[in-house]
């Protein structure tokens, strides 16, 4: 029998699991930060959908160009730009925003734009 003692294995790896974390953690939040800032550009399209389809609904159907941009606006994204096209034919409306993030300024700002059309009814068009 030695008297040589049996040596524990991993002991020269203690506290490695909390560095390795650290070092992750980093790039763990920018790609949750990441994440969380397409999810908010999607929502922003899909305003922009919503808003362009109800002002076409509503100057298709012919109300005054004040109430189609007052519909689109209360639907659209903040500071959106509305634009309004109503022929004999078609009525066509335009909303775009640009989306810019409320935190991680190093996140760039995009933007983001529908286009809705319908028909429009007769005696609608002014």
């Amino acid at each position: 029998m030695s008297g040589a003692r049996p040596s524990r294995r991993g002991a020269g790896c203690r506290g490695s699991v909390t560095a390795e974390t650290a070092a992750v953690l980093p790039a763990l939040m920018a790609v949750l930060a990441g994440a969380l800032w397409m999810v908010a550009v999607v929502g922003a399209q899909l305003e922009c959908v919503d808003a362009a389809r109800a002002g076409a609904r509503a100057a298709a159907r012919g109300e005054s160009l004040e109430e189609v941009r007052r519909i689109a606006a209360r639907l659209a994204p903040a500071g959106a730009e509305i634009a309004i096209d109503r022929g004999a034919e078609t009525s066509k409306v335009e909303v775009s925003a640009t989306v810019r993030p409320k935190w991680g300024e190093a996140l760039p700002s995009v933007t983001v734009e529908s286009v809705a059309v319908a028909a429009t009814e007769p005696g609608a068009a002014s």
